[in-house]
């Protein structure tokens, strides 16, 4: 990205104010026409604008204006900035080398399988391909299904390690982690704590009482019979 001027006017005030430079050259490194110059140096313009030192911006060197100063012909130059700023990466599927293009299908196949929480896009973003190509590995109509095989995309070299887990930690947020249900399966619920008293315990142990003595009739009119029996024959 080429370098700019920052605050073009406010420069081109403080270079009229404390510099012997033409207008030309200051119209030119300040991207203006020599009549604005010639207008914010007749006071005509830029009377609001506070000038802004391009030597503590960084942006000229005081060499840069001498020199400038000692030859009309010269063209001021911006000095180099002293931090990089990288460029944004441009938006879009990641680019897969063609001797890897083939190894795709078995990428998104493990995925879909190992990874069902990880939407389309996701997949997309890691290994280069287009949400129809997904569509059909899931659903087994990709002409090629026959013979495709879940392999790890990050073996393949189609995404980093950092990448997939970047991709499944956003997937998965929010949602209840494993030992977390296991947990919840372990711990009796709210409603089953409350139903326990020692009222119901007392009612547990009546009841079985209550099936005692019943077993116990039971056993006393078996006991009966016999004697029953007897008289009738008599």
């Amino acid at each position: 990205m080429a370098q700019q001027l920052l605050m073009p006017k406010a420069t081109a005030v403080w270079l009229v104010d404390n510099t012997s430079l033409s207008f030309e050259q200051i119209a030119d490194f300040c991207t203006l026409h020599p009549l604005e110059v010639k207008a914010i140096a007749d006071g005509e313009s830029a009377q609001g604008i506070k000038g802004l030192d391009p030597i503590m911006t960084g942006q000229l060197s005081r060499d840069e204006i001498e020199r400038a100063e000692k030859d009309e012909k010269h063209k001021l130059k911006l000095a180099p900035p002293k931090v990089r700023v990288p460029e944004s990466k441009r938006k879009g599927p990641r680019y897969t080398p063609v001797s890897k293009r083939q190894d795709r299908p078995n990428a998104i196949l493990w995925l879909v399988r190992n990874h069902p929480e990880v939407k389309d896009a996701a997949i997309s973003r890691l290994v280069g391909t287009t949400k129809n190509t997904i569509e059909q590995i899931r659903e087994r109509t990709h002409w090629n299904s026959a013979n495709l095989q879940p392999m790890d995309p990050v073996t393949l070299g189609l995404c980093s390690q950092i990448d997939l887990d970047l991709e499944v930690e956003k997937a998965t947020r929010g949602m209840p982690k494993p030992e977390e249900l296991a947990e919840e399966e372990r711990l009796l619920s709210a409603a089953q704590t409350q139903d326990w008293s020692p009222m119901s315990s007392s009612g547990h142990e009546e009841k079985e009482i209550d099936e005692a003595a019943v077993f116990a009739k039971l056993s006393s009119m078996r006991r009966e019979m016999p004697e029953d029996d007897e008289d009738d024959h008599r």
